[in-house]
């Protein structure tokens, strides 16, 4: 006798098709609140870097984010799942308010804030990427759902998530760098 599978013991566990359902509603809902927050922050991003080796980096990481939300809502709509306004709402203001955070500067802006702000894009891109794996691993069973749709989302989440983490780390390095070296010759 062979034991079941994980997902198999976890369809039990879930109970109802309706609850499924109302579940997969919820979550889609919450990463359409991150996507919201995702395509303000590299629009934001891409705007700060502008005319920089920075902003041409991020610029099509930010139109692709957009494009990506675009995407989420596809999805949502062929799986009739609704949009919770509150929950778009709430990550626009999320990412509003993140921005309130002081960064060492008050009227300029600090270094430190493109390390942030690549930073929570990196972990933004790596929530997205998980979520598209989730739901590439439900079109197993939901034939509403396109593989190989979700594979070109999830190989360009890896994508995205390359490039930011390649510029998070050289950012870092110039502004951690060059207070290393105005702390030793000081």
């Amino acid at each position: 006798m062979t034991a079941p599978s994980p997902s198999a013991t976890a369809a039990r566990r879930s109970g109802s098709r309706a609850g499924d359902s109302k579940l997969l509603g919820i979550y889609l809902n919450d990463h359409l609140a991150g996507a919201t927050a995702g395509v303000l922050r590299a629009g934001h991003l891409a705007r700060a870097g502008r005319g920089s080796a920075l902003g041409r980096a991020v610029g099509p990481v930010a139109m692709e984010v957009a494009e990506d939300r675009a995407a989420l809502l596809g999805i949502m709509r062929d799986l009739g799942v609704p949009v919770r306004r509150y929950k778009v709402c709430a990550g626009w203001a999320g990412e509003r308010l993140g921005r309130l955070k002081g960064n060492g500067r008050l009227i300029r802006r600090s270094p430190l804030s493109t390390v942030l702000e690549l930073e929570a894009l990196r972990l933004a891109v790596e929530g997205k990427a998980a979520g598209w794996q989730t739901l590439r691993r439900l079109s197993a069973v939901d034939r509403r759902l396109d593989p190989a749709r979700l594979d070109t989302l999830l190989e360009r989440a890896r994508r995205q998530q390359n490039t930011l983490e390649e510029w998070r780390i050289r950012e870092a390095e110039t502004v951690f760098g060059a207070a290393k070296n105005q702390a030793g010759g000081a």
